[in-house]
């Protein structure tokens, strides 16, 4: 990794995160809303059988919201459970999953969740702290999804609000990019 380059991130995320706290949820709901809407119309989304979500906080997009409707709609949906050494798996969870919050705040499902192999989902929602209009994306800083993207076949979409749609993101050779990001107003698709 480049040195030049992760200062560039590590400056980035504290400008973002920084951004994120002054988002009230008036703000937020309305953004959510459209949001999710984009992401349950891609064709994707709608022939997926098994769908990776993640467990929005802060001022991420608040993804439990997505569990029902994809439960409802007959998809298998599982949230991520983060591991040592920066690793993580999909576990399944249902809409009365109880879930266990990790060390870093998130909330995850528990070791009594059945794992699903990387090669079982069909879609996985990636989470970001920014992205650009090429697909790449900033995320938090410790590589889980870059490790467990690599694993997957599975279709990758992210949800974007629109302040944090930047010109560029700056990128290492490992740093993975998505096939898709929604933001309230469009899709945008990963350059072929």
């Amino acid at each position: 990794m480049s040195t030049a380059i992760s200062d560039q991130k590590a400056a980035l995320r504290r400008e973002i995160r920084a951004q994120m706290k002054a988002l009230s949820s008036e703000v937020l709901r309305p953004e959510d809303d459209a949001l999710f809407a984009q992401f349950l119309s891609l064709p994707q989304v709608k022939a997926a059988h098994t769908v990776l979500l993640y467990h929005g906080m802060g001022a991420e997009p608040d993804t439990a919201r997505l569990i029902v409707p994809m439960l409802d709609a007959g998809k298998q949906v599982a949230l991520p459970r983060c591991l040592p050494e920066h690793e993580m798996e999909a576990r399944l969870v249902t809409a009365q999953t109880q879930l266990v919050r990790h060390r870093y705040g998130m909330l995850e499902p528990g070791e009594d969740c059945q794992i699903l192999p990387p090669a079982a989902l069909d879609l996985i929602l990636v989470p970001g702290l920014a992205f650009d209009r090429q697909c790449r994306r900033l995320g938090q800083g410790g590589g889980f999804y870059d490790r467990y993207l690599t694993r997957c076949t599975a279709s990758t979409v992210a949800l974007c609000r629109p302040r944090f749609l930047l010109e560029e993101i700056p990128c290492d050779p490992h740093d993975r990019q998505v096939d898709c990001i929604c933001t309230p107003q469009e899709c945008l698709f990963a350059p072929s």
